[in-house]
């Protein structure tokens, strides 16, 4: 079913704005999500033909509230709480109170989003229960999204919500002292949505333009409702400075073209300003925090006219910051590139050797790939030819594995 994007856009903006009045009203998440998800489905079929409502918002939470209403008198062993609801709303006025609920002038969207990422929820259903619930995405297409079934990625955001009840999570703000920790997570699963997006660990394509646009479209809610927060930010800042070279990473035919060889007429001027602006203002006003400092590099990346003009001793020294923030294998990896474009190939594949023992890292496509690169800068072909072979094999990502065959061919000549 494919939807005016501007209906499919209003459905996921209004997603969570009655997702809270539901829940908020019947106390009960996992109820009123699933109710939701009917109200919004409902919505996607007869909207188009019969135009959307005056009061789009309160007509989802009328059919909400009806699914609701529903699932209560269904549900022989809630009676008691049937009992409590129709005691508050008479069934008769049911439609009428939630039209008149949607008047609150209460945004949910960060509630919502530390609700679903829960510590009790690993992150893979962390991430599935936050594009459903927060990002308004049905099933389906968060199925298609990681190449799963659609019946496992159902399994898996009912056990995400089975969980959430069964810690005795409920729809309010946690207390202000988890807070720091939870949105900690929340701008984990907001990185990890927008890098699927942007670099697809696997399939046909190595775009998924509606995971990136989703990302930045709730960090982008995140960042108004905590504007002084210096990571939002950052983060928001990182997205829009790597979304803006979307057009130029790939070719006609889909395939990858790696930063250096990228056409940087063809990048967004207009995100890549606004991401500029949005983490100067904040290195300058907020603590700084890994976010900040991986923004401040897709800006430094951004700056250079060219690729030759890139400012690498720089960029070295904010991957030195970072790996003193937030020390992880990726950083050393990138952090082993920069040290190879200031130092020359032979230092970055030193600090590639410190990463041999790391089993986060041991055996991932990328690693090799990094290798194979500097090896080919310092000249053995046959190493990187190599390690070429190596990352095409291991990566799942069908574009990756076509450049870095290609790569491995190249240099077999």
């Amino acid at each position: 079913m494919s939807l005016p994007k501007a209906v499919e856009d209003l459905l996921r903006q209004l997603t969570p704005q009655v997702l809270g009045v539901v829940a908020r009203r019947y106390g009960d998440f996992t109820e009123a999500e699933d109710a939701v998800q009917e109200a919004l489905l409902a919505a996607a079929l007869q909207w188009p033909e019969q135009g959307v409502p005056e009061n789009p918002k309160a007509w989802l939470v009328t059919v909400a509230s009806r699914r609701m209403t529903d699932q209560i008198r269904r549900a022989s062993a809630r009676r008691r709480r049937e009992e409590t609801v129709y005691a508050r709303s008479p069934a008769d006025e049911l439609v009428a109170t939630a039209a008149d609920e949607v008047t609150e002038d209460r945004d949910d969207t960060l509630t919502l989003l530390l609700l679903c990422c829960h510590p009790a929820l690993s992150p893979p259903s962390q991430l599935a229960l936050t594009l459903r619930a927060v990002g308004g995405l049905t099933t389906a297409e968060i199925a298609g999204a990681f190449f799963v079934p659609e019946a496992t990625m159902a399994q898996r955001i009912s056990r995400a919500k089975q969980k959430i009840a069964a810690s005795g999570g409920t729809f309010e703000s946690p207390p202000p002292q988890d807070v720091p920790e939870r949105m900690r997570v929340v701008l984990h699963v907001l990185y990890l949505m927008f890098n699927e997006g942007y670099a697809a660990s696997s399939g046909p394509h190595l775009l998924r333009a509606e995971l990136t646009g989703e990302a930045i479209r709730l960090t982008r809610e995140v960042h108004r409702l905590r504007p002084d927060d210096g990571e939002v930010a950052g983060l928001l800042a990182l997205m829009l400075l790597t979304d803006a070279r979307r057009g130029a990473r790939t070719g006609v035919d889909g395939d990858l073209i790696p930063l250096a060889e990228q056409d940087r007429g063809q990048w967004d001027a207009e995100r890549v300003a606004e991401g500029i602006d949005l983490v100067t203002r904040t290195l300058a006003a907020a603590r700084i925090g890994p976010y900040q400092v991986q923004a401040a590099i897709a800006a430094v990346h951004a700056e250079a006219s060219r690729a030759e003009d890139t400012d690498w001793p720089q960029i070295l020294s904010l991957y030195q910051l970072l790996d003193r923030l937030a020390p992880n294998p990726v950083v050393t990896l990138n952090q082993a590139v920069a040290l190879a474009m200031v130092h020359g190939p032979e230092a970055g594949l030193a600090l590639l050797d410190s990463l041999a023992g790391d089993d986060r890292l041991t055996g991932h496509h990328r690693l090799y790939a990094v290798r194979a690169h500097l090896l080919e800068m310092a000249g053995d072909v046959d190493g990187a030819l190599s390690a070429y072979q190596l990352a095409s094999k291991r990566t799942t990502s069908l574009p990756e594995r076509r450049y870095l065959a290609s790569r491995a061919a190249r240099l077999a000549r």
